[in-house]
């Protein structure tokens, strides 16, 4: 009996989600930083087993909105869960209660009356007995099919989460090419990268305010007869201070962002890579709709 089902992944933001899906698919599909609000969309990752097609959903985490960018990023989060039929609610090991963002999601699940998973992240940062009275605190508010403490780093939890998901699902039939591991074009996965990188090595105050676009991304061949892509890219920022940020002194900070996303690219699209960016000032990008849309749930 072969199955399928859609799995969304939530929580609040910072808590290890990004780093748990690109695990679970086993491939590159969401950017991973050190930082808040790093996944702004609702990015798909696709596992196939032997039985299974599991389709999930890595969603921002959830946050005070401030911009509309920032309300369209919640939306995406909570419109996902009506669609799922199973939920990964991430929750921090160290918490010692159901804090207010934590609470929220809780109350959206509880509405849904979806099949929830819960997974406790970072264990490796608590004691036993810690952990131990945060699961009790959870599940007294929701009958959770499964609790799995974990670290998202450790490669040794994939399959107990794959199974448990696995177990829960319906027969279904495979709605992706088995081949496949994310629903995002590689122009969507350049322009992530290119973030991400960027995201990585930034100060402080810059991250939340930049915008990748790859305004070209042409295939062509090399005078060796190799596969090459030229990649053309532009990373909006919200003010002139920003941009001499991230250009850096006789451009630095922009190569070395340049490099390590041409690294990433070649590695995971298994081709060669010439890429060119562009820093631009759009101090309004967060509020413009035009762009914000880009971030909506594609249903």
């Amino acid at each position: 009996m072969f199955k399928s089902g859609f799995v969304t992944l939530i929580g609040r933001t910072n808590v290890g989600k990004s780093t748990l899906i690109n695990l679970l698919v086993g491939e590159k599909v969401a950017a991973i930083a050190n930082k808040v609000q790093t996944t702004r969309t609702a990015i798909k990752g696709i596992v196939n087993r032997e039985n299974s097609q599991i389709i999930f959903t890595d969603t921002p985490g959830i946050h005070k909105p401030k911009t509309k960018l920032n309300e369209t990023m919640i939306e995406t989060s909570f419109g996902s869960i009506p669609d799922s039929d199973i939920i990964l609610f991430l929750i921090e090991a160290n918490s010692k209660e159901i804090g207010k963002g934590d609470r929220i999601i809780l109350d959206k699940i509880k509405e849904a009356k979806r099949k929830t998973i819960l997974i406790i992240n970072k264990i490796d940062l608590v004691p036993k007995d810690t952990l131990l009275n945060l699961i009790d605190m959870y599940q007294k508010e929701y009958d959770f099919i499964a609790v799995i403490p974990i670290s998202a780093k450790k490669e040794k939890y994939k399959n107990i989460i794959l199974d448990e998901i696995e177990k829960n699902l319906k027969e279904g039939p495979a709605y992706y090419d088995m081949e496949e591991y994310t629903d995002q074009t590689l122009r969507q996965l350049a322009e992530e990268t290119i973030r991400e990188k960027a995201l990585k090595v930034l100060d402080q105050e810059v991250p939340h305010g930049i915008y990748v676009e790859v305004e070209k991304m042409e295939l062509r061949q090399n005078k060796k007869g190799e596969d090459i892509y030229d990649v053309e890219a532009t990373i909006y920022c919200l003010r002139n201070s920003h941009k001499g940020i991230i250009i850096g002194k006789n451009g630095e900070m922009l190569k070395r962002i340049g490099t390590m996303a041409r690294h990433d690219m070649e590695h995971n699209f298994g081709v060669k890579i010439n890429l060119k960016t562009w820093v631009k000032v759009k101090e309004d990008w967060q509020e413009n709709d035009s762009i914000v849309n880009k971030f909506k749930l594609k249903k």
